[in-house]
C-alpha cells in the first residue's frame, strides 16, 4: 500500500515569471515557512507553493481550474478544490505539496463537494456533498466516513473526540449552527449563523452569531453563550489558532473597506458544563489585549493560521491592486507579501456616495470618476450579485477600463447587500424585491440631480444581471444602453435547470416555485423584455449550470423576434465565472466596446 502518512514533502522551487496574476485561497504548511495558494499566472486557476519570503515557487496543476486550497496540520497534504468545465459543482482532491499523488476524494460524477477543512491536528478532512452530506476522508487511510445527513446541511467541524459536529443548516439568510452529538443523535442550536469550530479540547464552541443586527463572535458552553465582540460594524469572518489563545477578526468597514484585528482570548473563566458534556478548559490565563493590523490593501479577505500560531496569511488588494497573498507574525507586525502586484500608480480611487432611496432608507455606493473635468461623464450603474454579497474598493479592471475610457462607475450596494447588517441584507426577500429594482431607479436619480452622470447605462452579474433586466424594462426612458451577464431571466426556468441544492437554498431569498409562482413570474423580466429599449449586450458561460444558459438564450430569442438591438456571447468552457484568464480578457473587450459605442457614442457600433 502507497505510504500516505501526513508528512511534508516539499517540491524544488522555480523563479516566478514577472506576469502580473491574481493570487488568492492562502494556505500554510505547519510552521508558516511555506504557503500554498491559488494564482491565476499561467492562465488558468492553479496551486503554487512558495517559501514565505522568496520569489520562487512551484505549480500544481489539474486538468480543471482550482477554486480553493488547504493545507493539512500535518504539512503531508493539500486539499484542492476543482471546479471541472467552470461549473458551480465542486470537486476535491489530495496531492502532495511536491505535487505527487494526486487522487480525488470527495464530489465524484454529479455530486459537488464543498466546505473543505482540515480537523487540526488529525489527518482528517471534513467537507460536505451536495448540502446533504457531511463527510470526513482520512488522507492515511482513504476511508470516508458520514458523519450526519439532512437537507441543506455543511459540515463546520468535529471535535477532538469525534463525539460532536458543528453542522450549518437552512437555506440562504436563515442558517443555524447545530451542536450534534454523534452517539446520541440529537442536535443542539447554538446560534443562527454559518461559521463555528471547536476550541482546541472541544470544550467550547466559537461561532459567528448573526442573532443580533450585526455578527459578532460567541463562545458557547452549555446554557451558557459569551459574546466577545459588540462593535457595531459586521463581522466578516474570524480565524483562532490551533492553541486558542488568538483570533483574527476580519471587520467590514466604511462600507467595505476591511480592518483586520488579532486579539487575545482570555480562556479564564468559572468552569462550566460544555456543549460536549466536559468541564470547560481553560488556557494560561492572558491580559486580553487587541492589535491592528496594518494593511496593504483596502479590502481583505481569507484569513488563516499557520497550525503552529506563528504566522497569519490572508489576501488583498485595492483599486489597480489584484488580489494577493500576504502574511503577518502573530503580533500583527512584519507584514509582507508572499506573492503581490504593486497596485497601478495611475488607478483611480472610488469615493463613498451616499444615495436616499424611495422610502427614505440610505443606499451606498463606489464612485469611480474619470480624472479631470467637472463635467457630467457618461456613467454606468453596476450591480452586484449574490445579492447577499457587496461591492467594495477592491480590484475591477472593468472599472479602470472605463474610467479612462472618460465612462464614470457607480458601483452601487441596494437593499439586499451585505455588509449593513441584518435588516438591510434581508430587505429584499421575497415581495421586497419591487423595492430593489426600485433602489436602481434612485441610483440613476440621484447622479443625474448630483450632475454626476449625463447619459446613463446599467449591468450587472448574476443576480446584478437580473436586477439589470428588472431595471431595463420598468424604467426604459432612463438608461441608454444594457449589459446582463449571466442574469437570471425567469424565476420558473431558474428554479426548473439550476442545481438542486441551489434552488432549494434560493427559496428564502427569491420565493418558493409553487406557493409564490404568480409573485415570481411577475418579478421575471422575460415576461416584460417588449419594455425593453436599450441596446443590450448578453454574456453568459456555456456549462453555467448556478444560472443555466437558457436564462440567456430565450431572452436574446425573444429580442431578435422583435428586431431589438442586441448581441449575446457565450463563452465555452465557462461556468458562472470566467476563470481563465484568456475569457477575462475578451469579456473586458467586450463590455467595453459596447458601452463606448452605446454610451459615449464616440464610434459606430460593430455588433448591431
Amino acid at each position: 500500500m502507497r505510504q500516505r502518512d501526513d508528512v511534508a514533502v516539499l517540491p524544488a522551487f522555480t523563479e516566478i515569471s514577472s506576469e502580473i496574476a491574481g493570487n488568492w485561497s492562502p494556505a500554510l504548511s505547519p510552521d508558516g515557512r511555506h504557503a500554498a495558494y491559488v494564482s491565476d499566472r499561467g492562465g488558468t486557476p492553479a496551486v503554487r507553493v512558495q517559501p514565505v519570503g522568496s520569489d520562487r515557487a512551484f505549480a500544481i496543476t489539474f486538468p480543471e481550474p482550482v477554486a480553493a486550497v488547504a493545507w493539512s496540520s500535518g504539512g503531508g497534504w493539500l486539499a484542492c478544490r476543482l471546479t471541472p468545465g467552470g461549473a458551480p459543482r465542486h470537486e476535491v482532491w489530495l496531492v502532495r505539496p511536491d505535487g505527487s499523488d494526486p487522487h480525488q476524494v470527495a464530489g465524484f460524477g454529479t455530486d459537488t463537494a464543498e466546505n473543505m477543512r482540515w480537523l487540526p491536528g488529525r489527518p482528517l478532512l471534513a467537507v460536505t456533498e451536495n448540502l446533504t452530506h457531511a463527510l470526513l476522508v482520512d488522507a492515511v487511510t482513504g476511508t470516508r466516513t458520514v458523519v450526519a445527513t439532512g437537507d441543506l446541511i455543511s459540515l463546520c467541524d468535529i471535535d477532538p473526540a469525534g463525539r460532536f459536529a458543528l453542522l450549518r443548516q437552512g437555506p440562504r439568510g436563515a442558517r443555524r449552527i447545530l451542536c450534534k452529538n454523534l452517539l446520541a443523535g440529537t442536535s443542539e442550536t447554538i446560534a443562527p449563523g454559518e461559521l463555528a469550530l471547536f476550541s482546541p479540547g472541544g470544550g467550547c464552541v466559537y461561532a459567528r452569531s448573526e442573532a443580533g443586527e450585526f455578527p459578532a463572535l460567541i463562545r458557547a458552553t452549555a446554557g451558557t453563550v459569551e459574546t466577545l465582540t459588540t462593535e457595531p460594524v459586521e463581522l466578516e469572518t474570524f480565524a483562532i489558532t490551533a492553541d486558542g489563545r488568538t483570533a483574527a477578526l476580519l471587520w467590514n468597514v466604511r462600507g467595505g473597506e476591511s480592518a483586520l484585528e488579532l486579539r487575545t482570548l482570555d480562556h479564564v473563566v468559572p468552569p462550566a458544563s460544555s456543549p460536549t458534556g466536559r468541564a470547560f478548559e481553560p488556557t494560561v490565563g492572558t491580559t486580553t489585549r487587541s492589535v491592528t493590523v496594518p494593511l496593504p490593501g483596502t479590502v481583505i479577505s481569507e484569513p488563516v493560521w499557520s497550525f503552529d500560531g506563528s504566522t497569519l496569511a490572508f489576501t488583498a488588494e485595492s483599486p489597480g491592486q489584484p488580489q494577493g497573498v500576504w502574511a503577518c507574525d502573530r503580533d500583527g507586525g512584519n507584514v509582507r507579501p508572499i506573492s503581490a502586484e504593486p497596485a497601478a500608480p495611475d488607478a483611480v480611487r472610488p469615493t463613498l456616495e451616499k444615495v436616499t432611496a424611495h422610502d427614505g432608507l440610505t443606499l451606498t455606493g463606489w464612485l469611480f470618476t474619470p480624472p479631470g473635468g467637472t463635467a457630467a461623464h457618461p456613467t454606468v450603474i453596476w450591480l452586484h450579485g449574490g445579492p447577499e454579497a457587496q461591492e467594495r474598493p477592491g480590484h475591477g479592471p472593468l472599472f479602470q477600463s472605463l474610467v479612462r475610457r472618460g465612462i464614470a462607475v457607480f458601483a452601487a450596494n441596494v437593499r439586499g447587500s451585505s455588509g449593513f447588517g441584518h435588516t438591510f441584507v434581508n430587505a429584499d426577500n421575497g415581495a421586497l424585491r419591487y423595492d430593489a429594482i426600485e433602489d436602481v431607479r434612485s441610483c440613476a436619480r440621484h447622479l443625474r440631480d448630483s450632475g454626476i452622470a449625463g447619459r446613463l447605462g446599467v449591468m450587472g452579474r448574476s443576480y446584478g444581471g437580473y436586477l439589470t433586466l428588472a431595471a431595463l424594462c420598468a424604467y426604459p426612458d432612463l438608461f441608454a444602453v444594457g449589459i446582463d451577464i449571466c442574469g437570471m431571466s425567469d424565476f420558473a426556468t431558474f428554479y426548473r435547470y439550476t442545481e438542486p441544492w441551489i434552488a432549494a437554498a434560493a427559496v428564502s431569498k427569491y420565493g418558493d416555485p409553487v406557493a409564490d409562482a404568480d409573485l415570481l413570474r411577475d418579478l421575471s423580466p422575460v415576461h416584460r423584455l417588449d419594455h425593453l429599449r436599450a441596446p443590450l449586450l448578453i454574456i453568459h458561460g456555456e456549462n453555467d449550470t448556478n444560472v443555466p444558459l437558457i436564462e440567456a438564450t430565450q431572452v436574446a430569442e425573444s429580442l431578435a423576434a422583435r428586431g431589438a438591438p442586441h448581441r449575446l456571447v457565450v463563452f465555452p468552457g465557462e461556468g458562472h465565472d470566467l476563470l481563465h484568464r484568456s475569457s477575462r480578457a475578451a469579456f473586458l473587450q467586450e463590455t467595453v466596446t459596447w458601452l463606448t459605442t452605446h454610451l459615449s457614442g464616440d464610434q459606430r457600433s460593430r455588433h448591431e
